[in-house]
């Protein structure tokens, strides 16, 4: 039997490279998957430790301050050899390139030679309270360079002016990190500045667990003491969660095209033995066992999944490495991550890539071992749905079918993600399971018009694309699979993004809301506004202090007529008239005040009787300005309301506000934009991940499609030359291998589509309803995704049809006649 595997795999290993391809695709990217998390996680750990060289020991505030007393008692500890206060002030740095300055921390440097500390890239570390060394990735945002001076302030509005002798290598720092500073200039700048943590250094002959022992001793209660390690794990569980998500997400999506591979190799086995049935009954001929074949088609299995899986580890690390390499030489704001490989991510894939090619070939092997050997030297007839086990497979999927969406309703309905990704998986494998009757019935509604307008190659095309309904469903499949995740992904993604900006529209109805404190703003400052590029909008706003129940307000004034262009909530921006004041939640508790109380309001010789409305997401007290002018008829423009473009960027937007008005000392800038910017750019990050990633297992079922082609036409060959010696040209015999693969194609696109729109929805529903203010989720079709896709789909399934076709067209007439 050794000798008969080894020459199977010779003579047809051209037919198992489909099947190896998918293997090398999805293991590749299941590999991918698990040497980034494992390089990112790894990176993690070799940073933060390197933060923390030297620490045996850290005194954490997790529930409590840290007091002078206990830094006291830390460092009369007879097991440390040194203790260390790490201590931040948050300050106020006026950069040249920017008309307002910015909070920056500035933490206190110590001597202590056994825990490490801040080395600078250029220049060096203060010495005197008048000098500052800060990052370097902050310095060249801002271009500072050694030497240069800047000027700091502290919250009581206290400055000071500091030269800049050194810049901190923050290369390998995760995140933004802080300017450092002397321990004397940290205290003046700010003596009351945050004790982030207490570091300690043991005594040679000291654990770092007597160490940390001894330290929680003294400290007082809500302070914890870690160990260094356990310090520097609980550092990196903070910023690893992101990391371990993205894992998982990678994962899945590996776990994804696995399945999708699994079905394209069971669909190329199950073809393969097919065609080698009477080599197969020459075999138990001449005496070979059922067992003997079975485990010969699984050693076949196995050899074709150990080889294409090591190609598609190989394959992972190379891109892996690409990856990384490629992070590191571009500045995509994160720190450079080295290649880390590990057994689990080197093995792991391998043994599941080899898993999965047995498995598929399990049942195609158990097919083959039934046929008695002098039944399997006729030709056989082409499988049907109508067996008693189709039959059987068909009820089931049925019963699948109505169950998952039973499940997927009440997951819709009572908000149960769980119920709802049961549902959709189980009413899926009825789809799966159905598909041998579903996928020819819809094949020949869509190609009843090919039929009648493409002339004899498109009839013969929809003829074979349903000849083997079990074939072409299992082909389909795959390609189903991937077009629905795609669908739904884009679906799902559209809909949370509508359902969000209707519920910002309601908590904040505002894009961005400018105000001053203590001044009043410049007669240019509108025009400003305008001016900057991406703000389409822009309402002035006044403000006065005023009293009412002997409670003392600020109460904003705005244009009623001017009020619903900047208000995006049409209903709160209706309630902006004359009469109405509109209050939040609070101010109404405040006042004890109810929906439609009438209220008085106040200001010096002034009196005002106005109608209480709730009026979240604006002002906590908003009134017309027309009202306004009746309490104070001299008030100042004090603010602005914007709106922005929706298709500018928020983050630039933002910033150009924030440094606008220069003669304006204290501007702030709140609103949604920024919350709104933000969850926008999650959305496009995880729509673009989501399509890439789902794109592999299309591409593998795209694999499957051509492959089911190519071992159709060798299936096939006297048949189309056949066709040819009756006249069927070379281009009519390529059209009709196209149009049979356009066919495939489309109804795994449509289907696909369609199952988008429907787990889409009801993944929505069940993730988000009861989340929102209102709690009401709203659907989206994201139209133009949906027909790319389909128009993707069905050019992909051109293109697996050229080399097939290409193939069948080569072949002569007379020669193809005379093959067996």
């Amino acid at each position: 039997m050794r000798r008969s595997l080894l020459s199977s795999l010779r003579a047809h290993m051209g037919r198992l490279v489909a099947a190896c391809l998918a293997i090398v695709l999805g293991v590749g990217f299941g590999s991918l998957a698990m040497i980034v998390h494992a390089s990112a996680s790894h990176g993690v750990d070799e940073t933060i430790g390197a933060q923390y060289k030297g620490v045996d020991a850290v005194v954490y505030p997790d529930r409590a301050t840290i007091s002078p007393a206990d830094i006291a008692k830390v460092q009369k500890l007879p097991q440390a050899a040194a203790v260390v206060t790490l201590t931040t002030a948050y300050m106020d740095v006026a950069f040249p390139d920017l008309v307002r300055g910015t909070t920056v921390p500035i933490d206190a440097l110590y001597s202590a030679p056994q825990i490490a500390g801040p080395s600078t890239s250029s220049g060096r570390l203060p010495t005197a309270t008048n000098e500052i060394a800060l990052p370097a990735r902050t310095a060249t945002k801002h271009k500072i360079g050694v030497g240069q001076t800047l000027r700091i302030s502290s919250y009581d509005d206290k400055s000071w002016t500091v030269t800049v002798v050194g810049l901190l290598d923050d290369s390998k720092y995760v995140g933004t990190a802080s300017a450092v500073a002397t321990p004397a200039a940290v205290k003046i700048f700010d003596p009351g500045a945050f004790t982030r943590g207490i570091a300690l250094a043991a005594k040679p002959g000291v654990t770092q667990q007597q160490l940390a022992d001894a330290a929680q001793a003294v400290v007082a209660s809500g302070l914890t003491a870690y160990t260094g390690e356990a310090f520097i794990q609980h550092e990196v569980q903070d910023l690893t969660n992101g990391i371990d998500v993205l894992g998982g997400v990678f994962g899945m999506f590996a776990v994804i095209a696995l399945f999708v591979a699994c079905l394209v190799i069971g669909n190329t086995f199950t073809i393969v033995i097919a065609q080698r049935t009477r080599e197969m009954a020459l075999l138990r001929c001449v005496g070979a066992s059922r067992r003997q074949v079975f485990s010969s088609v699984l050693a076949e299995a196995t050899v074709v999944g150990v080889i294409a899986s090591a190609i598609g580890v190989v394959f992972g690390v190379a891109l892996s490495a690409l990856g990384l390499a490629l992070s590191r030489e571009f500045d995509w704001g994160i720190p450079p991550v080295p290649l880390h490989l590990d057994l689990v991510s080197l093995f792991l894939p391998l043994l599941l890539g080899v898993a999965v090619t047995v498995v598929a070939a399990v049942v195609p092997a158990r097919r083959a071992t039934k046929v008695a050997p002098l039944a399997a030297l006729r030709p056989e007839a082409a499988p049907t749905a109508a067996t008693k086990a189709g039959v059987l497979r068909l009820i089931l999927g049925f019963l699948l079918l109505a169950g998952g969406g039973l499940l997927l309703a009440v997951g819709a309905m009572q908000h149960g993600v769980l119920i709802g990704v049961a549902g959709g998986a189980i009413s899926f494998l009825g789809i799966l399971a159905i598909g041998a009757l579903l996928v020819p019935a819809l094949i020949r509604v869509i190609g009843a018009l090919p039929a009648k307008t493409g002339g004899v190659p498109a009839r013969i095309a929809v003829a074979n694309a349903v000849r083997n309904p079990r074939r072409t469903a299992a082909t389909t499949s795959a390609l189903l699979i991937g077009v629905t995740l795609i669908s739904l992904t884009c679906v799902g993604i559209a809909s949370v993004r509508k359902t969000f900006d209707v519920s910002m529209d309601g908590q904040y109805p505002v894009d961005l809301m400018v105000t001053t404190y203590n001044e009043k703003m410049p007669a240019s400052a509108e025009q400003q506004l305008r001016d900057i590029k991406g703000i389409t909008q822009v309402v002035p706003i006044s403000k006065v202090m005023v009293k009412s129940g002997g409670q003392e307000l600020e109460v904003t004034g705005i244009d009623a007529a001017a009020a619903g262009s900047v208000i995006h909530n049409p209903s709160l921006a209706a309630q902006v008239k004359p009469g109405t004041a509109l209050l939040d939640y609070p101010t109404m508790q405040m006042l004890k005040l109810e929906n439609g109380s009438p209220m008085t309001i106040v200001s010096g010789q002034h009196k005002l009787t106005l109608t209480a409305q709730r009026g979240n997401g604006l002002d906590p007290f908003t009134v017309t300005s027309a009202d306004l002018a009746k309490l104070a008829p001299s008030a100042p423009v004090t603010g602005f309301w914007l709106a922005s473009d929706p298709k500018a960027d928020g983050g630039d937007v933002i910033d150009a506000v924030e440094q606008s008005i220069p003669t304006v000392k204290d501007l702030s800038v709140q609103g949604g934009l920024a919350e709104r910017t933000s969850y926008t750019k999650v959305f496009d990050v995880l729509l673009i991940v989501g399509i890439g990633l789902l794109g592999v297992s299309v591409l593998i079922a795209l694999v499957g499609v051509g492959n089911t082609l190519s071992l159709s036409v060798l299936e096939r060959t006297r048949e189309n030359a056949l066709l040819r010696a009756m006249g069927l040209s070379r281009r009519q015999l390529r059209r009709m291998l196209a149009v049979e693969s356009l066919l495939m194609a489309l109804v795994a696109a449509g289907l696909g589509i369609v199952l988008g729109l429907i787990y889409g929805w009801t993944g929505t529903s069940a993730l988000m309803g009861g989340q929102t203010a209102e709690g009401g989720v709203e659907y989206a079709v994201p139209g133009t995704l949906l027909i790319a896709i389909a128009a993707i789909a069905a050019v992909a399934g051109l293109l697996a049809s050229v080399l097939p076709a290409r193939r069948a067209a080569k072949v002569a007439p007379a020669g193809a006649l005379a093959t067996e």
